[in-house]
């Protein structure tokens, strides 16, 4: 379903990680767990991490309650924002100086004066790495784009006397054995230069919906395709549906349709609409 060629990282990001004392972690909001490299934890260590979970407009207070609990039977602390709006983003800065707090008091042991904190955001593609930074900085110091993989030096920022950034965020390969969550990262939009079928990514998009419609309704918008676009899944599969609504709404257009339903779907013109739940 998505291209192995296109996916591959050239290196992971083991260097970056090396010059760091806290590592912030961004993932969706909409696929918190998908957006999560299984190697993360290997990566960073015994480094302090924040667990910082992004596009928090994009999913309903009950979701984002749901994940809160989940994550705390975890024994993690999740820190939920909007960097596009600045939302959660001092709290973000206040954890990470108090998860590198460990570093000044280890040199203060060994008589050393005590010195700002270092810190990287990382993340997939595209999940709002760029935004927190320059939101955490206070002004634009990395382009954020919709194309993933527009940052390319490194160089530290002074956020305050006590946190100095690292302004490029370290990008997490694609984990290609989990096409599951290969797709998702797809239709959100967070899977970087990958070569993919819109086609069949759309219909997995609507699979998807349609499961979640049948063992969590109550957390979902009811029919949010209906309301959009005037035709109800029934019982078609994600395929069926494809072809429907390009019959329905796009003169039998079925790659237009993909593209258009991926589109609103990114846009949050379809609702708070979450792929994974707890």
């Amino acid at each position: 379903m998505v291209s192995r060629a296109h996916c591959q990282s050239r290196k992971k990001p083991q260097r970056t990680l090396k010059l760091v004392d806290v590592v912030l972690e961004v993932r969706d909001a909409r696929i918190p767990l998908a957006t999560h490299h299984p190697q993360v934890s290997e990566w960073i260590g015994n480094k302090a991490r924040v667990l910082v979970i992004n596009r928090l407009d994009m999913i309903t207070p009950q979701i984002k309650a749901t994940w809160k609990d989940w994550f705390k039977q975890q024994k993690e602390v999740p820190y939920f924002t909007n960097a596009q709006k600045g939302q959660g983003v001092a709290k973000v800065s206040k954890a990470t100086q108090e998860a590198g707090s460990a570093v000044n008091k280890r040199r203060g042991e060994r008589g050393m004066l005590p010195r700002p904190i270092r810190a990287v955001v990382i993340g997939f593609p595209n999940v709002g790495k760029s935004a927190l930074i320059n939101r955490l900085v206070g002004k634009k110091v990395v382009e954020s784009a919709a194309r993933p993989g527009v940052t390319r030096q490194l160089r530290w920022v002074r956020i305050s006397k006590e946190l100095e950034l690292l302004d490029a965020p370290g990008v997490i390969p694609l984990k290609l054995e989990d096409q599951e969550a290969a797709l998702k990262l797809a239709i959100c939009d967070d899977i970087g230069q990958a070569s993919y079928d819109n086609q069949l990514i759309a219909a997995g998009f609507v699979d998807i919906l349609i499961y979640l419609q049948a063992v969590a309704n109550n957390l979902l918008l009811e029919s949010p395709l209906k309301a959009r676009y005037g035709l109800d899944t029934n019982d078609d599969t994600g395929e069926a549906y494809l072809h429907s609504l390009a019959q329905h709404r796009y003169q039998g257009d079925v790659e237009r349709t993909a593209r258009q339903l991926l589109t609103d779907y990114r846009k949050g013109y379809l609702g708070h609409i979450p792929l994974e739940l707890p």
